[in-house]
């Protein structure tokens, strides 16, 4: 009996953390590991969360899909935002202008873009906000935002980007842009000021007006910055310009939602292509698709050069095409990588322990899938991201610091040893590749090829860059006054590094660091400290030599020859700047506000190489080198492209439900064969019992006579 129910259970279930309805659905699984902490637009700068808000909220830009070079397009936009610039008197004048005093936006919305459902917009037969005075006895059921059954959408209007702006104006809302931004949009500063004197309700924040930020109608919105700056489009595809519907902000800043845990920093309210409806980071967090959203269409055209044609399959057709995604909590590497084996999830990363099971290394260093993936059907995407990670330089420090021949020939020698291929080989798996300057690949500016190399670090040879050899480190290092690593006194150079890295996987990592300084005979301290007092060590310019890494926040040279911008330094800004280095050249100084506020063209290109050879012979940066990301995905898994810019690609994806409940069954049968063999030993070490038993019931009991002794 128990052999014919066995058979008769829908194999491929056993072990599915899934039902299988959920399966045979247009439905994303994913995973998490660690949990969103804010989901409140105007906050949020971490790429987990924007995972999140990426796909519930719409700034007015976003990135094109497909194409290369990254590309800005209209989201919720008719067009681009047309641009004007005014002198000082605020009249029109020439882009080519010495008198721009201010540059004007003007942003034109699509018609008839609505929000998700939501509780917040639900009026009354007054017009009023139904849900705005909830009772503690309306509470009592509520624990999620599902719990609410009421809902009501509204069109999106001009206001909600004004809204949303005036926010992040207020400081105790702790935007991380508010300052930069109050330097850009006219009057921000001031009236960030005004607004966080003392806590405003959102009735009145919305009345309330930033010189710079002037709704013209419904879909008309114009902003006015400071001077010219071309990059303020890229900060417009950001989610801190996100709209904000105020009524959301009064519905959640009512008493009791909060301790609910029931906040605009919990459950976004955007336009975007899904909603969150569940949001509980200990396990899973649900997104379902916005039944309002009806003006998203997939790309037409626009691939890049080397993308595969499929890519433009479904060109043209309504989005999303998943109407539901599971993000499932998952804080091993190990547990997650064998459910996306069976099928259970959808895509992957690759961790070290899975790496070799996954990917095999050429001769020439290419990645390729191993035989078992590629037997699966599995298929990955190899990318390298607009990221540098970097070794730094403080050059405050009198030692490893300063602008003299010697000075730069320590840091020229100390570059060289410093073998980051072998660092990316040995703790990167081969996923990146050494930088030759501070702008990555894809940024405008980068070099490829011969004309890209560092040449105080790299020879070219047979087509590719070399790492100069030890002795040409060696020589520059005598050259510096430190011949075999020894002062001029004979004691032996001892510099520092100061980390971050105090787990026991970083103690290799370490290591490694020691023995590239004793190539030239230099002892290196490790000086590790928890991240928070590692920044303040930074902040405060106290350390020695440093590692960082700076991701792109758009894709401009501008976003990272700042982070070597004199101005940026931490000396210069009281610990508030982002040039950790304390670079402060005048030569790349002036020819950074030079290319600041131009658009790309060769005249800037020409400044930009200029920029790169400075820093290259001042070498503040061991250069490091700019991580790959890689990406395994299931053959059901369609329309998967990188875009490391754009974080609201979710939409573009499609999934085919029936091969995925196809493959599962296939790769999941269940093995009974070990519970056939434990029942019959079962049976067979009972049939002893079973028959002492038997022989017991038979037995003849004789019964006693009176008076028998």
């Amino acid at each position: 009996m128990a052999l014919t129910s066995f058979s008769g259970c829908e194999q491929s279930r056993w072990n599915s953390p899934y039902d299988l309805k959920m399966v045979e659905q247009p439905i994303l699984f994913s995973s998490f590991s660690s949990k969103p902490k804010h989901l409140d637009p105007v906050i949020s700068y971490n790429a987990n969360e924007w995972s999140i808000l990426g796909q519930v909220y719409e700034p007015p830009l976003q990135y094109h899909y497909l194409k290369r070079p990254y590309t800005l397009e209209p989201l919720t936009l008719q067009s681009l935002p047309k641009v004007i610039y005014l002198n000082q008197q605020a009249q029109p004048i020439s882009e080519e202008s010495a008198d721009i005093t201010y540059s004007e936006y003007t942003l034109y919305l699509k018609p008839n873009i609505q929000y998700q459902p939501h509780p917040a917009f639900v009026k009354d037969e007054k017009g009023q906000l139904a849900l705005a005075h909830l009772t503690p006895e309306q509470l009592s059921g509520i624990t999620t935002i599902e719990d609410f059954k009421q809902t009501d959408t509204r069109l999106l209007e001009a206001e909600d980007y004004a809204y949303a702006i005036k926010r992040m104006a207020v400081q105790q809302n702790h935007s991380p842009i508010l300052g930069t931004m109050k330097q850009l949009i006219v009057g921000l500063s001031e009236f960030s000021e005004q607004v966080s004197k003392q806590p405003i309700p959102p009735q009145k924040l919305r009345t309330m007006h930033i010189p710079g930020v002037q709704v013209i109608s419904n879909s008309e919105l114009k902003i006015r910055i400071h001077g010219k700056y071309p990059q303020f489009l890229y900060w417009l595809s950001m989610n801190f310009f996100a709209p904000i519907p105020w009524e959301a902000e009064v519905f959640f800043n009512q008493p009791g939602l909060a301790e609910k845990n029931i906040s605009l920093d919990t459950y976004p309210v955007g336009t975007g292509p899904y909603q969150l409806v569940e949001n509980n980071p200990n396990k899973r967090m649900r997104l379902l698709a916005n039944p309002n959203y009806q003006h998203g269409f997939y790309p037409e055209s626009g691939l890049a050069e080397d993308a595969d044609p499929i890519l433009l399959k479904d060109a043209g057709k309504s989005l999303p095409f998943i109407k539901e995604v599971v993000y499932s909590l998952e804080k091993e590497s190990v547990p997650l990588w064998n459910k996306f084996l069976q099928g259970y999830y959808d895509a992957s990363g690759v961790s070290s322990d899975s790496f070799d099971q996954a990917i095999s290394i050429s001769g020439g260093g290419h990645l390729n899938l191993t035989p078992e993936m590629q037997e699966k059907g599995i298929q990955f995407l190899n990318t390298v991201e607009p990221t540098i990670y970097y070794f730094g330089f403080n050059m405050a420090d009198p030692i490893v610091g300063g602008y003299s021949k010697k000075q730069r020939k320590l840091r020229q020698a100390l570059s060289i040893a410093l073998n980051f291929e072998e660092y990316i080989s040995i703790f990167m798996n081969g996923r990146g590749v050494a930088a030759q300057s501070p702008i990555p690949p894809g940024i405008f500016g980068h070099q490829s090829g011969k004309n890209g190399i560092n040449p105080i670090v790299y020879d070219w040879k047979n087509g590719h860059p070399k790492r100069k050899p030890i002795d040409v480190a060696k020589k520059l290092l005598a050259e510096a006054g430190y011949p075999n690593g020894r002062k001029p006194n004979g004691e032996p150079l001892v510099l520092h590094y100061d980390t971050a890295a105090t787990g026991p996987d970083s103690k290799a990592q370490l290591n490694w660091y020691r023995k590239q300084f004793a190539k030239l005979g230099i002892e290196l301290v490790i000086r590790a400290t928890d991240y928070n007092r590692f920044q303040d060590k930074m902040r405060g310019a106290k350390g020695q030599m440093f590692s960082w890494g700076w991701n792109a926040d758009y894709p401009d040279p501008e976003n990272f020859l700042f982070l070597l911008n004199g101005a940026q330094s931490v000396t210069q800004t009281n610990g508030a700047g982002i040039n950790y280095a304390n670079y402060n050249n005048p030569a790349f100084n002036r020819l950074f506000k030079k290319i600041k506020t131009m658009e790309n063209s060769p005249e800037r290109l020409a400044l930009i190489k200029k920029m790169v050879r400075i820093v290259q012979e001042d070498a503040p940066w061991a250069w490091g080198f700019n991580p790959k990301s890689l990406a395994l995905y299931h053959s059901w898994y369609h329309n998967v492209w990188a875009n490391p810019l754009a974080n609201n690609t979710l939409k573009y994806k499609r999934i085919d439900a029936k091969e995925r409940a196809q493959k599962q069954k296939a790769w999941n049968k269940p093995v009974i064969w070990p519970i056939i063999i434990v029942l019959l030993l079962l049976i067979v070490s009972m049939y002893p019992l079973l028959k002492a038993y038997q022989a017991r019931q038979k037995a003849v009991i004789v019964p006693h006579k009176k008076g028998d002794a």
